[in-house]
């Protein structure tokens, strides 16, 4: 590793704090980022490794999200149980019923030797046969930082393609599962075949195997999923993010995120980094409700979504918009913004006025 790696590793560290181990990033996490590319403080804290939650709690504003310790089991299960056997209900929803299947050990010490240890299973899978990687470790790098990315299977074909297999315990029933879970979980699979692209490009299927229980019962069903839209979009996203070295060197000598600060510290160090508020961060980011708080404080439309936020044009505050849907309208005003508005407030205000009796 260069020795800017390992400088911009030990400025990670710092801005974590003494003592504190990294928290992975994951895919789920890495699509979050790559859908608000504009939010360095989520990238900066992503690649050191904050843990996120635990800084929302000591802040006072913790997040209302994430999933049960119910939930957790039940994916794990299900999840044993499509691998029971050698992987055979997994082979069989990859069309391979009753094929043998080499499953390599992919152990090694630390993320880099299980990545190198993935890399070499990738290369070495027999032409002709099938190869499945549990839980391979993927590198990929994004905004200059590595990421680790963990998938919970990636099969090789007698053909030599690679396939993302993505385990949910969220159901299909009657052969629809929800769309909004299908969509996050396309997101997620399609980090995953970016970071097979950087291994070797052209060798990842764009179409993943999503496996979930089939109806009520806890039995493996599959569906295809073609993520290539969803491929393109995260990597036009992830390349459109500032590079973490160039984040932390706008920082305040001294800044770190370390949980043991004081509470008006640690606020004044999160602040400190640039954040892009939007409400679809209250269901991503464990950070929203902090970030929240601030765009309102801040009497910022941020805080009422991108949309809106485009459609304003130079109008970024509450007040402004609400001062120019109140003054008086006028035949030629130069900013489409401010002609909307003014229309909008004239229109509101006919239909409140009261008609006359009859």
């Amino acid at each position: 590793m260069s020795t800017k790696h390992h400088t911009l590793r030990e400025r990670l560290a710092a801005l974590r704090g003494p003592d504190t181990a990294p928290r992975p990033l994951d895919a789920r996490a890495l699509a979050a980022l790559a859908a608000n590319p504009g939010c360095r403080r989520r990238a900066l804290l992503d690649a050191a490794g904050v843990d996120k939650g635990a800084v929302a709690e000591a802040l006072g504003a913790p997040a209302r999200f994430g999933q049960s310790r119910f939930a957790f089991s039940r994916g794990h299960a299900f999840e044993a149980r499509v691998k029971a056997g050698d992987c055979a209900e997994l082979l069989r929803l990859l069309g391979a019923e009753g094929a043998d299947a080499e499953v390599p050990d992919l152990t090694a010490a630390g993320p880099e030797g299980r990545a190198a240890r993935t890399r070499l299973a990738l290369a070495e899978a027999r032409p002709g046969s099938w190869t499945l990687l549990d839980h391979p470790l993927l590198a990929l790098e994004v905004a200059g930082s590595t990421v680790f990315l963990e998938p919970d299977a990636v099969a090789v074909a007698p053909d030599g393609a690679w396939t993302v297999a993505e385990i949910k315990s969220f159901p299909i029933l009657d052969g629809v599962a929800d769309a909004m879970k299908v969509g996050a979980a396309a997101r997620q699979a399609a980090v995953y075949v970016l970071a097979l692209d950087a291994v070797l490009p052209g060798r990842a299927r764009t179409d993943v195997l999503l496996v979930c229980p089939k109806d009520f019962s806890n039995l493996p069903t599959a569906e295809w999923v073609d993520v290539r839209r969803q491929l393109a979009v995260t990597r036009r996203q992830l390349a459109r993010l500032t590079r973490i070295d160039e984040i932390a060197d706008t920082l305040p000598e001294g800044t770190t995120f370390d949980l043991a600060r004081p509470r008006p510290a640690l606020t004044a160090a999160v602040d400190s980094v640039p954040a892009a508020y939007a409400p679809e961060c209250l269901s991503s980011c464990e950070l929203a409700f902090h970030c929240r708080d601030r765009a309102r404080a801040a009497d910022s439309i941020d805080a009422l979504g991108r949309g809106l936020r485009a459609d304003l044009g130079d109008l970024t505050t509450v007040t402004a918009v609400l001062s120019a849907a109140a003054s008086p309208c006028t035949p030629a005003t130069p900013d489409p913004a401010v002609t909307a508005l003014r229309r909008a407030a004239t229109l509101r205000a006919e239909a409140l006025t009261p008609g006359p009796t009859s």
